[in-house]
């Protein structure tokens, strides 16, 4: 799959990159992109509520009165979850929702993603940029150039930048990732992927032994 390679004013540079058909045409696995994004999002998931059981909240442990021939129920202490007070029954616990997927699985739902985004026309690859200094706004305007307006983009670099991160960041539609950080979510939450020439150069010199498996 050959892309062209443009400048940060979106204008062609006369140079192009082969992206390895292993990765950006394959025939896309729909189910562990579904998979891969259901991990992500349980992830972050915060599971911190807590009630208190009948063993923690404050009272005594005394038995009400005595278990027969008052006429009344039987009763135990005044922690009783039936009385006001008292302890919850089943209640939230502190716990993780997320779970395990197989690396083999995750690999080939970011491939998936990839593949969907190369049939769409939505990848774009600029020559690298030097940054002197974070500035937001040039940085607007070039994404604006290379992405079109209100389309959520994501930025993937071959190293980290912090003068790039630090432009992109108050950006709404925009966030930046190294090569590799990249994850299904994000993929597939971004309208158009904006790869850097170096980063792209990264799929050619290896490609993953479960693309072609």
């Amino acid at each position: 799959m050959q892309v062209d390679i443009l400048n940060n004013k979106g204008e062609k540079t006369g140079r192009n990159i082969d992206l390895p058909d292993e990765i950006f045409n394959i025939e896309p696995n729909d189910h562990c992109i579904y998979l891969a994004v259901k991990q992500y999002q349980a992830a972050q998931r915060h599971g911190n509520s807590k009630t208190k059981g009948r063993a923690e909240v404050q009272g005594s442990s005394k038995k009400l009165h005595k278990q027969k021939g008052t006429g009344g129920s039987r009763k135990g202490n005044i922690r009783n979850p039936l009385y006001k007070g008292g302890g919850t029954i089943f209640g939230p616990k502190p716990h993780l929702y997320g779970f395990k997927l197989n690396r083999k699985v995750k690999d080939l739902a970011k491939i998936s993603a990839l593949a969907h985004k190369a049939r769409e026309n939505k990848i774009v690859v600029v020559e690298d940029m030097k940054i002197e200094a974070p500035k937001t706004k040039d940085f607007a305007a070039i994404l604006k150039t290379l992405s079109g307006d209100n389309r959520r983009s994501l930025m993937i670099t071959a190293e980290h930048d912090m003068n790039l991160y630090l432009s992109l960041r108050n950006l709404q539609n925009t966030k930046t990732v190294v090569l590799s950080d990249l994850n299904t979510f994000d993929l597939v939450n971004a309208n158009v992927l904006i790869f850097t020439e170096s980063a792209a150069k990264l799929f050619t010199e290896e490609v993953p032994a479960e693309a072609t498996a």
